[in-house]
Protein backbone atom coordinates (compact mmCIF):
# COMPACT_ATOMS: atom_id res chain seq x y z
CA UNK A 1 0.00 0.00 0.00
CA UNK A 2 0.89 3.91 -0.74
CA UNK A 3 0.65 7.28 1.28
CA UNK A 4 -1.45 9.24 0.20
CA UNK A 5 0.12 12.78 -0.81
CA UNK A 6 -2.62 15.31 -0.70
CA UNK A 7 -2.50 18.53 -3.72
CA UNK A 8 -2.17 22.13 -2.04
CA UNK A 9 -4.45 23.89 -0.19
CA UNK A 10 -5.56 27.31 -0.25
CA UNK A 11 -2.39 28.41 1.86
CA UNK A 12 -0.03 26.44 0.22
CA UNK A 13 -1.17 27.47 -3.32
CA UNK A 14 0.37 30.38 -2.83
CA UNK A 15 4.15 28.95 -3.75
CA UNK A 16 2.92 28.62 -7.21
CA UNK A 17 3.35 32.52 -6.96
CA UNK A 18 6.47 33.07 -5.37
CA UNK A 19 9.86 33.66 -7.44
CA UNK A 20 12.50 32.30 -5.82
CA UNK A 21 10.78 28.92 -5.39
CA UNK A 22 9.84 28.57 -9.50
CA UNK A 23 12.77 26.23 -10.09
CA UNK A 24 11.20 23.56 -8.04
CA UNK A 25 8.01 24.07 -10.01
CA UNK A 26 9.34 23.56 -13.69
CA UNK A 27 7.67 20.99 -15.96
CA UNK A 28 3.93 21.28 -14.66
CA UNK A 29 5.61 19.93 -11.03
CA UNK A 30 3.15 20.60 -7.98
CA UNK A 31 2.83 21.56 -4.60
CA UNK A 32 1.99 18.50 -2.04
CA UNK A 33 1.95 17.68 1.35
CA UNK A 34 1.99 14.42 3.54
CA UNK A 35 -0.60 14.58 6.59
CA UNK A 36 -1.03 12.80 9.54
CA UNK A 37 -3.78 12.51 12.13
CA UNK A 38 -3.72 15.57 14.43
CA UNK A 39 -2.67 15.31 18.01
CA UNK A 40 -1.99 11.29 17.53
CA UNK A 41 1.25 12.12 15.47
CA UNK A 42 1.98 15.34 17.63
CA UNK A 43 4.17 14.03 20.69
CA UNK A 44 5.60 17.29 21.05
CA UNK A 45 2.19 19.59 21.05
CA UNK A 46 0.95 21.52 24.21
CA UNK A 47 -0.80 24.96 23.11
CA UNK A 48 -2.87 23.97 20.15
CA UNK A 49 -3.19 20.43 21.32
CA UNK A 50 -6.27 18.94 19.79
CA UNK A 51 -7.27 15.23 18.55
CA UNK A 52 -9.95 13.22 16.63
CA UNK A 53 -11.66 10.74 18.94
CA UNK A 54 -14.16 8.40 17.57
CA UNK A 55 -17.11 7.31 19.75
CA UNK A 56 -18.98 3.67 19.28
CA UNK A 57 -21.34 4.52 16.73
CA UNK A 58 -18.63 6.08 14.79
CA UNK A 59 -18.66 9.68 15.39
CA UNK A 60 -15.95 12.09 15.09
CA UNK A 61 -15.55 15.16 17.62
CA UNK A 62 -12.02 16.96 18.58
CA UNK A 63 -11.09 16.06 22.01
CA UNK A 64 -8.90 19.59 23.18
CA UNK A 65 -5.75 19.10 25.48
CA UNK A 66 -5.33 19.71 29.16
CA UNK A 67 -3.06 22.74 28.17
CA UNK A 68 -4.63 23.82 24.43
CA UNK A 69 -5.13 27.94 24.06
CA UNK A 70 -5.93 27.47 20.62
CA UNK A 71 -7.48 24.45 18.33
CA UNK A 72 -5.58 22.73 15.96
CA UNK A 73 -6.91 24.00 12.81
CA UNK A 74 -6.32 20.00 10.79
CA UNK A 75 -8.20 18.49 13.91
CA UNK A 76 -11.13 20.22 13.27
CA UNK A 77 -10.83 19.19 9.34
CA UNK A 78 -11.03 15.71 10.28
CA UNK A 79 -13.50 16.19 12.51
CA UNK A 80 -15.56 17.11 9.90
CA UNK A 81 -14.69 15.69 6.50
CA UNK A 82 -14.28 12.17 6.60
CA UNK A 83 -12.00 11.35 3.26
CA UNK A 84 -9.78 13.75 5.22
CA UNK A 85 -9.44 11.91 8.00
CA UNK A 86 -9.45 8.19 6.60
CA UNK A 87 -6.02 9.74 4.64
CA UNK A 88 -4.38 10.94 7.49
CA UNK A 89 -5.20 7.51 9.36
CA UNK A 90 -4.30 5.46 6.53
CA UNK A 91 -0.76 7.60 6.41
CA UNK A 92 -0.17 7.42 9.96
CA UNK A 93 -0.81 3.54 10.34
CA UNK A 94 1.56 2.77 7.35
CA UNK A 95 4.12 5.24 8.86
CA UNK A 96 3.97 3.38 12.47
CA UNK A 97 3.68 0.18 10.71
CA UNK A 98 7.21 0.69 9.05
CA UNK A 99 9.76 -0.08 11.02
CA UNK A 100 13.02 1.27 10.00
CA UNK A 101 14.84 4.49 8.86
CA UNK A 102 14.70 2.51 5.28
CA UNK A 103 11.42 1.28 5.14
CA UNK A 104 10.07 4.64 5.63
CA UNK A 105 12.20 6.20 3.61
CA UNK A 106 11.28 3.69 0.57
CA UNK A 107 7.79 3.69 1.37
CA UNK A 108 7.71 8.02 1.18
CA UNK A 109 9.96 7.44 -2.23
CA UNK A 110 7.50 5.01 -3.91
CA UNK A 111 4.26 6.92 -2.44
CA UNK A 112 5.54 10.77 -3.23
CA UNK A 113 3.74 11.46 -6.64
CA UNK A 114 6.31 11.65 -10.14
CA UNK A 115 5.13 15.69 -10.21
CA UNK A 116 6.42 16.76 -7.09
CA UNK A 117 8.44 19.39 -7.32
CA UNK A 118 7.53 20.98 -3.36
CA UNK A 119 6.89 19.19 -0.04
CA UNK A 120 4.98 20.13 2.98
CA UNK A 121 5.31 17.60 5.69
CA UNK A 122 2.20 18.00 7.76
CA UNK A 123 -0.31 20.15 6.84
CA UNK A 124 -1.51 18.01 9.72
CA UNK A 125 0.23 15.95 12.12
CA UNK A 126 4.45 15.84 13.00
CA UNK A 127 7.30 13.63 12.65
CA UNK A 128 6.15 11.28 15.79
CA UNK A 129 9.60 8.96 16.18
CA UNK A 130 12.92 9.93 15.19
CA UNK A 131 13.73 7.38 12.13
CA UNK A 132 10.60 9.24 10.60
CA UNK A 133 12.42 12.71 10.42
CA UNK A 134 15.24 10.73 9.92
CA UNK A 135 14.36 8.94 6.87
CA UNK A 136 12.60 12.26 5.87
CA UNK A 137 16.09 13.66 5.91
CA UNK A 138 17.33 10.44 3.70
CA UNK A 139 14.30 11.49 1.26
CA UNK A 140 15.69 15.17 1.10
CA UNK A 141 19.07 13.82 0.36
CA UNK A 142 18.05 11.67 -1.98
CA UNK A 143 16.02 14.10 -3.84
CA UNK A 144 18.08 17.71 -4.77
CA UNK A 145 15.88 18.49 -6.83
CA UNK A 146 12.76 19.18 -4.52
CA UNK A 147 12.10 21.02 -2.12
CA UNK A 148 10.51 19.94 1.56
CA UNK A 149 9.72 22.12 4.23
CA UNK A 150 7.83 21.62 7.81
CA UNK A 151 6.47 23.06 11.27
CA UNK A 152 7.45 20.84 13.71
CA UNK A 153 7.26 20.54 17.73
CA UNK A 154 9.52 17.38 17.95
CA UNK A 155 12.52 18.87 18.70
CA UNK A 156 13.93 16.28 21.03
CA UNK A 157 14.29 14.13 16.82
CA UNK A 158 15.88 17.12 15.31
CA UNK A 159 18.91 17.23 17.51
CA UNK A 160 20.13 14.43 15.75
CA UNK A 161 20.00 15.44 12.84
CA UNK A 162 23.69 17.19 11.42
CA UNK A 163 21.93 20.17 9.92
CA UNK A 164 23.84 22.92 8.38
CA UNK A 165 22.28 26.50 9.59
CA UNK A 166 18.47 26.14 11.82
CA UNK A 167 19.16 29.85 13.06
CA UNK A 168 17.65 30.20 9.31
CA UNK A 169 15.87 27.04 8.79
CA UNK A 170 18.33 25.04 7.07
CA UNK A 171 18.38 21.42 7.59
CA UNK A 172 19.67 20.72 4.35
CA UNK A 173 19.76 23.05 0.76
CA UNK A 174 16.86 21.49 0.16
CA UNK A 175 15.12 21.16 3.37
CA UNK A 176 13.89 23.65 5.87
CA UNK A 177 12.22 23.66 8.98
CA UNK A 178 10.61 26.20 11.57
CA UNK A 179 9.90 25.56 15.04
CA UNK A 180 6.66 25.78 15.88
CA UNK A 181 6.61 27.59 19.51
CA UNK A 182 3.80 26.68 22.32
CA UNK A 183 5.64 22.63 22.52
CA UNK A 184 6.28 20.45 25.21
CA UNK A 185 9.98 20.98 23.64
CA UNK A 186 10.22 24.92 23.62
CA UNK A 187 13.36 24.75 26.02
CA UNK A 188 15.58 23.05 23.51
CA UNK A 189 15.54 26.11 20.80
CA UNK A 190 18.07 28.07 22.40
CA UNK A 191 20.15 24.79 22.79
CA UNK A 192 19.59 24.06 18.74
CA UNK A 193 19.87 28.20 17.96
CA UNK A 194 16.81 27.50 15.49
CA UNK A 195 14.21 29.64 14.45
CA UNK A 196 10.78 29.69 15.25
CA UNK A 197 7.06 30.69 14.30
CA UNK A 198 4.37 31.85 16.64
CA UNK A 199 0.44 31.44 16.40
CA UNK A 200 -0.54 34.99 17.08
CA UNK A 201 -4.21 36.27 17.65
CA UNK A 202 -4.26 39.44 15.95
CA UNK A 203 -1.51 41.49 13.74
CA UNK A 204 -1.20 44.05 15.77
CA UNK A 205 -0.04 41.51 18.24
CA UNK A 206 3.47 41.09 17.04
CA UNK A 207 6.17 42.94 15.25
CA UNK A 208 7.64 39.61 13.16
CA UNK A 209 6.54 39.32 9.87
CA UNK A 210 3.54 37.14 9.33
CA UNK A 211 3.34 34.61 7.16
CA UNK A 212 0.10 34.09 5.34
CA UNK A 213 2.00 31.93 2.02
CA UNK A 214 4.18 29.33 3.19
CA UNK A 215 6.81 31.48 1.71
CA UNK A 216 8.72 31.91 5.48
CA UNK A 217 8.64 28.32 6.16
CA UNK A 218 9.86 27.65 2.79
CA UNK A 219 12.77 29.61 2.03
CA UNK A 220 15.81 30.15 4.69
CA UNK A 221 15.13 33.18 7.07
CA UNK A 222 14.72 34.47 10.26
CA UNK A 223 11.90 34.00 13.10
CA UNK A 224 8.16 35.01 11.86
CA UNK A 225 4.67 34.61 13.23
CA UNK A 226 1.68 32.93 12.06
CA UNK A 227 -2.43 34.26 12.19
CA UNK A 228 -4.75 32.14 14.14
CA UNK A 229 -6.99 30.55 12.12
CA UNK A 230 -10.00 28.11 12.04
CA UNK A 231 -12.43 27.32 14.35
CA UNK A 232 -11.64 27.57 18.12
CA UNK A 233 -13.38 26.12 21.61
CA UNK A 234 -16.40 28.46 22.07
CA UNK A 235 -16.12 31.21 24.61
CA UNK A 236 -12.08 31.24 24.90
CA UNK A 237 -9.88 34.38 23.76
CA UNK A 238 -9.01 32.25 20.72
CA UNK A 239 -12.50 32.24 19.68
CA UNK A 240 -13.21 35.57 20.10
CA UNK A 241 -10.11 36.54 17.71
CA UNK A 242 -10.71 34.17 15.16
CA UNK A 243 -14.16 35.68 15.26
CA UNK A 244 -12.15 39.25 14.28
CA UNK A 245 -9.59 37.81 12.02
CA UNK A 246 -12.67 35.93 9.75
CA UNK A 247 -14.41 39.07 9.79
CA UNK A 248 -11.56 41.89 9.27
CA UNK A 249 -9.06 39.65 7.69
CA UNK A 250 -10.42 37.08 5.67
CA UNK A 251 -7.80 34.44 7.30
CA UNK A 252 -5.79 32.52 4.54
CA UNK A 253 -8.77 32.65 2.38
CA UNK A 254 -7.68 36.00 1.06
Amino acid sequence: MLLKFSPANAKTKRLYQIPGLQKYLQNGRKVYSLDLLSGWTCPGAKDCQAKVIVDKLGKRKVQDGRDTQFRCFSASQEALLTPVYNARKHNMELIKGAKTIQKIRDLIEWSMPKNCGILRWHVAGDFFKRIYLEAAYQVAMNNPTRLFYAYTKSLKYLANLSCLNLRKGIILPNFLVTASLGGKYDYMIPLLKIRTAKVVFSESKTRLPIDHTDEFASRPGGNFALLLHSTQPAKTPAAEAWQKIRTTVGGYSR
